[in-house]
């Protein structure tokens, strides 16, 4: 779990600025105010003092941003009660899922669904706008949505409709750090749900990151429906992450 909590704390500040904050990485968006893309990460083993906590919300408002942690509970199976105690909701609290290539088990995309890498940045935005919108937000995409979208090559996925040329989803793999890789922003269209395309989305970014001598791949599903969709995909749970945040 250890290794996996280092990956983290090393791919999630790219693109992002960062404050060392007593046994916290603290990473703020220079752009967006969204939640999802500004949190701390808690060194293994953390068990800050309550002025530590303090200081991490305070650092966090002075930016116009939400306190929030998200970490692997067994790297640091005491902070979640320590942040409790000061004052902290835990939003969700989702498993760790992870696949190895023995693992694997192979999911075609269904007939009439093309996956295939962004070939250009019109390709890219239009990847994210479906993202967006399958995941309840507005389908504009920010210049840095795309230059983080860029960064990922062919990591990143579309999902086309063949017949309309619509592109109704996708997903990207995270950098290959130290034989592991995260699989991320997994998303298909309302319409074009319940027909195996998550689960080819899935099984074709983890085959790509396996290809590349990263054994492990992981994710942390939303919620216990899309989990079920890893699962066929070879995903099995290897331990928890939790998200809390701070009220103002």
């Amino acid at each position: 779990m250890s290794a996996l909590q280092a990956y983290v704390r090393s791919t999630a500040p790219r693109g992002r600025d960062v404050e060392r904050i007593g046994p916290f990485l603290a990473t703020f968006s220079r752009t967006s105010d969204h939640p999802m893309v500004n949190y701390a990460i808690p060194d293994d083993g953390a068990a800050p003092s309550p002025a530590e906590i303090t200081a991490l919300a305070d650092a966090y408002a002075g930016r116009g941003r939400q306190p929030r942690l998200e970490f692997f509970t067994e790297a640091a199976p005491d902070l979640e009660q320590l942040l409790i105690a000061q004052g902290y909701s835990l939003e969700r609290r989702v498993p760790l899922m992870t696949c190895t290539p023995a693992d694997f088990v192979d999911h075609p995309a269904p007939a009439g669904i093309l996956l295939r890498a962004p070939k250009s940045d019109a390709d890219l935005r239009s990847l994210r706008s479906a993202q967006n919108v399958a995941f309840g937000e507005s389908p504009a995409v920010s210049d840095e949505e795309l230059a983080s979208t860029r960064s990922f090559g062919d990591r990143a996925v579309r999902a086309e409709d063949t017949a309309t040329g619509a592109v109704i989803g996708g997903g990207f793999a995270l950098d290959i750090v130290d034989g592991a890789a995260e699989i991320a922003g997994i998303a298909v269209a309302e319409a074009y749900r319940h027909r195996g395309i998550a689960s080819a989305i899935t099984a074709h970014l983890t085959r790509l990151v396996h290809s590349r001598e990263a054994p492990t791949a992981f994710l942390t599903p939303g919620d216990l429906g899309i989990a079920t969709v890893y699962r066929r995909v070879g995903y099995r749970p290897a331990g928890e992450c939790v998200h809390l945040s701070l009220s103002s």
